[in-house]
């Protein structure tokens, strides 16, 4: 919650940027002002929200999906009718209405249920469906690697603004601090958060800008972009990524060009789906409780020899945590505790002596076994099911990479759930942009979509017809 009295600014940018989206919708191609609406409400407004009666919390993203949602009535209103159903949906509408049977199944009541089930969809579910409406193929998914990319330039300028004055943009536009000054400060200096929440997310978009760079640029999808060279972009991009002191994020980075390198070489998805089973591994784990103290011990000792005590600490912190919590959330295992802090610890004065850091054990908290999976699954199975529609071997290709890169990009973000509780409604657009790319054209006799085989550049027979990159 804000510190201060939010200005006047905060209300005119939030409740004016329903408006704007329309403008948007009005002026410019569907995808990009889909696109331009869900990354500048994201970047730019602030971190605030307003209660509505019988309605979620009114914040930066719920105005930026309903918006999009009046503007496709007002100006677009057959595509609802492209929407085709598909079992690749199904794990985000199971995530989406499970709240209902968490609120049942503890006695809160089927109100209770509803009213956390509507801000459970206006928080995934909204994203997602509107990345299935507009985003489902190779022009949409360009439009969203380019806008994410252009995002993070934006951002380099605000990034050292803050890198060297301290994180205080949020304050000076807004009135307030987003969140507690004392978590800017890391490894001798200030971790920027411009107006997002928290440095982690700074350093989780930046990580995902930086990708989109270097796999487009390596690909050779652009060779300038807005008249300056894509080398010197990445450079850029790069260099502020760098100064930004979120290690987590530089483990994403690493991996995830690591992993493109990869599937492309070896013209295999192996490595994806080997990476898909490591986490359910994880999460089967950390939801059975086979990870005992002792341990946790050896792998916090591990880790003090090869990162340093400051990182153990950390780690040591969250393992505590997250066992007490997995404890307290398989006396629920099936649907969990639900919501109002249930799924927390408390001692015998009742005061709560639980920390959720990480996503999956807020979902597996609250929703337990069936949340968790079928937020995962959501996360992921478009990038497996995608692999089938585009095969690996494709991915440096120019019109694919951007594909590519959003798919390892969401894998980044599925691993930080591990880890962290940092909801970005921006990859759940990419998962039903993905989603939608997976099932695109299929019969209901064909089982499998069919791979889309991207040509090589060069002269083509009269008869073939290139594949379409526009909306």
């Amino acid at each position: 919650q804000p510190r201060r009295p939010m200005n006047l600014l905060v209300y005119l940018v939030l409740f004016g940027w329903i408006p704007v989206v329309l403008y948007l919708f009005h002026q410019l191609p569907v995808q990009r002002a889909l696109v331009l609406s869900f990354i500048g409400a994201w970047l730019f407004l602030p971190q605030a929200s307003f209660p509505l009666i019988g309605l979620p919390d009114f914040t930066k993203m719920s105005a930026t999906c309903y918006g999009i949602l009046l503007a496709t009535i007002i100006f677009d209103a057959q595509r609802f009718r492209l929407f085709k159903w598909s079992w690749i949906d199904t794990p985000m509408l199971i995530w989406c209405l499970c709240p209902v049977l968490s609120s049942l199944t503890n006695g809160l009541g089927l109100y209770d249920g509803l009213s956390a089930a509507l801000e459970q969809t206006v928080t995934w579910g909204f994203p997602y469906f509107l990345g299935r409406l507009y985003l489902g193929n190779l022009g949409g998914l360009q439009q969203l690697a380019l806008g994410i990319m252009g995002g993070g330039l934006f951002y380099v300028p605000l990034c050292w603004l803050e890198i060297r004055l301290s994180p205080q943009l949020h304050r000076w536009l807004y009135g307030y601090h987003a969140h507690s000054f004392a978590q800017t400060m890391r490894l001798g200096g200030f971790r920027p958060t411009v107006f997002m929440e928290h440095g982690l997310m700074v350093g989780v978009w930046m990580m995902t800008a930086t990708l989109m760079a270097i796999w487009l640029w390596r690909a050779g999808t652009f060779t300038h972009l807005w008249n300056m060279p894509m080398v010197g972009l990445v450079l850029v991009l790069g260099l502020t990524f760098i100064f930004l002191k979120s290690t987590g994020a530089y483990v994403l980075l690493v991996l995830s060009v690591i992993l493109l390198f990869v599937v492309t070489r070896s013209r295999t998805s192996f490595a994806l789906w080997l990476l898909a089973l490591l986490m359910a591994g994880y999460l089967a784990v950390g939801t059975t409780g086979l990870l005992t103290p002792a341990s946790a011990q050896q792998i916090v000792a591990t880790t003090r020899q090869v990162t340093g005590p400051e990182r153990a600490q950390s780690l040591e912190f969250r393992l505590n945590n997250e066992r007490i919590l997995a404890t307290k959330a398989r006396q629920r295992p099936i649907f969990g505790w639900g919501g109002w802090g249930r799924a927390r610890v408390y001692d015998e004065q009742g005061q709560d002596i639980s920390v959720t850091d990480s996503l999956w054990i807020i979902a597996f908290g609250k929703h337990g076994l069936v949340g968790l999976v079928s937020l995962m699954t959501a996360l992921v199975l478009p990038i497996l099911s995608m692999t089938r529609r585009i095969p690996v071997a494709n991915w440096t290709h120019p019109a694919a990479a951007p594909v590519a890169a959003l798919a390892i990009a969401l894998f980044a973000y599925s691993l930080d759930c591990l880890v962290n509780a940092m909801v970005n409604p921006v990859f759940t657009l990419a998962a039903g942009g993905l989603s939608g790319l997976a099932v695109q054209d299929v019969r209901r006799r064909v089982r499998y979509p069919r791979p889309i085989r991207i040509r090589p550049p060069g002269p083509q027979p009269s008869h073939s017809r290139p594949t379409s990159t526009q909306d």
